[in-house]
């Protein structure tokens, strides 16, 4: 089973690959390079690949580029187009479909708020359905929103109130948005993660809460998230990596030494520097100086993404 810290299972299987030297049994992937962007598919078929994966049984779609570092309209509006049409493709044709969309995350940490921050952005039209008493649109679907906040703000489960407002309104689908935590630096705020097997609130920060699926929700679920964060032992290991590398090379004395550690298995690596970081704070997760404008700019490309695939008349 995958133990290091990740929210992506495009990086657990690169993990258990790794480590095992062996490829995943239960798992099938696809792959496509477009112009500016690398998509993977991750299909976990079984019980066993998800065991192996910590992660449920379902796809994953991953969008890497870095167009999402940058907030001019051309890297934004290409980055919405690939989004758009993965989207598509999971939403399918019928408009008649009702979306609820959830944002998860606290809206007082930047970088746990892409959740709140999108919602904000999105086009809901329930209202509009329901005081014209209309069932179907040409141009746009049915799409209400909600920012359930946190726990330790709302003093309620966000799998309470997300259940709560499904039963009742009684949506035919569940998209879900939240912010995750990367293996590796390179994909923070540069990685979109689309999943159908739902998600855990607080998994980012390594807090999971009740996982909202289709088992738990009784609809449909697809789960938006880009990693934000990366896991400061994570952090610590790469650099770690590096210098040894470069120690390896410049130095011919303690050689046998720095081998010794560059050839210590990565989990044993990850155990050693957790329990030096023990003293300081066993959870502590680093994010770019940067996140207040990647978040808006992120918050506007999953936004737009999720606007034009649901509302076939949004230019």
């Amino acid at each position: 089973m995958i133990t290091r810290r990740t929210d992506l299972a495009l990086e657990a299987k690169e993990i258990y690959e790794s480590e095992s030297g062996s490829f995943l049994e239960g798992v099938k992937i696809e792959k496509k390079e477009l112009e500016n962007c690398i998509v993977t598919i991750v299909d976990v078929l079984d019980d066993e690949g998800a065991k192996i994966m910590n992660k449920g049984i379902g796809k994953y779609i991953t969008l890497e580029s870095d167009l999402m570092k940058y907030s001019d309209d051309d890297s934004r509006n290409e980055m919405i187009s690939y989004l758009k049409e993965e989207l598509s493709i999971l939403f399918g044709d019928d408009k008649t479909k009702k979306t609820l969309v959830i944002g998860l995350g606290n809206w007082n940490i930047t970088s746990d708020s892409l959740g709140p921050k999108t919602v904000s952005k999105t086009l809901v039209t329930r209202h509009i359905f329901r005081n014209y008493n209309k069932d179907y649109d040409d141009d746009f679907t049915e799409v209400s929103a909600l920012s359930p906040g946190v726990m330790g703000i709302t003093g309620i489960e966000t799998s309470e109130t997300v259940k709560s407002i499904v039963d009742n309104i009684k949506p035919d689908r569940v998209v879900v948005i939240d912010a995750l935590a990367s293996r590796k630096v390179e994909r923070v705020n540069a990685t979109i993660q689309i999943s159908t097997a739902g998600i855990s609130p607080g998994a980012g920060v390594g807090n999971k809460r009740k996982a909202l699926n289709k088992e738990y929700l009784g609809v449909d679920v697809i789960a938006i998230g880009v990693p934000t964060v990366v896991d400061a032992a994570t952090l610590t290991i790469d650099i770690l990596d590096v210098a040894i590398d470069n120690l390896i090379e410049q130095s011919e004395k303690g050689q046998q030494f720095y081998n010794m550690l560059k050839d210590l298995k990565e989990e044993e690596k990850y155990s050693l520097i957790k329990e030096s970081l023990e003293p300081y704070d066993k959870n502590l997760i680093v994010t770019p100086k940067d996140i207040d404008e990647t978040i808006e700019n992120l918050a506007i490309i999953i936004s737009e993404g999720l606007n034009k695939s649901l509302h076939p008349g949004k230019k």
